[in-house]
């Protein structure tokens, strides 16, 4: 796994289109049992290089109900983003996850982590990329069928603070979902 990690730090396969250059962000661990899969790399976290050190992150431990120690705890909790690197600023907010980093880097993690059962995917990119057909048309529907996916899967929004509006248009989530992933989580502390 240590290599494995280490190639994944010096890796530069897409950094012809990254304008901060590769610092790939990525935490792993054989007896890891829970991956969180979420997007890219923000520029907070491109400078710490600490995976969810923004308030995204502190969104996201506030759902699972983990202290930081826990959640940074890769015995329990593996971090593979979909993009390992900040992907660079768009025109209404950060570019998508570069496409190379999931078919490269991810199966061959997942191969070194055998104790894994729950695989978090939040927001979109990693929904598709791994439910495929099974993901709903929007997020939103897929969200709110999260069941459908468990026990493997557990699907949730990206927890940025841009998703404000969501949280409050969508107030099922909140006391149904969080809760359940509270539930799930526990189970792994």
């Amino acid at each position: 796994m240590q290599r494995l990690l280490t190639n994944i730090k010096n890796c530069t396969i897409c950094s012809n289109h990254l304008a901060l250059g590769p610092r790939p962000v990525v935490r792993a661990h054989k007896d890891a049992r829970v991956v969180i899969i979420g997007q890219a790399p923000g520029t907070k976290v491109h400078a710490s290089g600490i995976p969810w050190d923004d308030a995204s992150g502190k969104q996201l431990r506030k759902w699972m109900n983990v202290s930081d120690e826990e959640f940074y705890d890769a015995t329990k909790f593996a971090i593979v983003p979909m993009g390992f690197c900040y992907p660079g600023k768009g025109s209404s907010g950060d570019l998508p996850p570069r496409p190379e980093c999931a078919p490269q880097w991810h199966q061959v993690l997942f191969d070194e982590m055998p104790n894994l059962e729950l695989i978090m995917l939040i927001g979109m990119y990693s929904q598709k990329y791994y439910l495929k057909d099974k993901a709903k048309r929007t997020l939103t529907e897929t969200v709110r069928n999260y069941e459908e996916y468990l026990p493997h899967y557990f699907v949730l929004p990206h927890p940025s603070p841009r998703n404000r509006l969501w949280l409050r248009r969508n107030p099922w989530f909140e006391k149904e979902v969080v809760p359940e992933l509270e539930n799930r989580i526990g189970l792994f502390l």
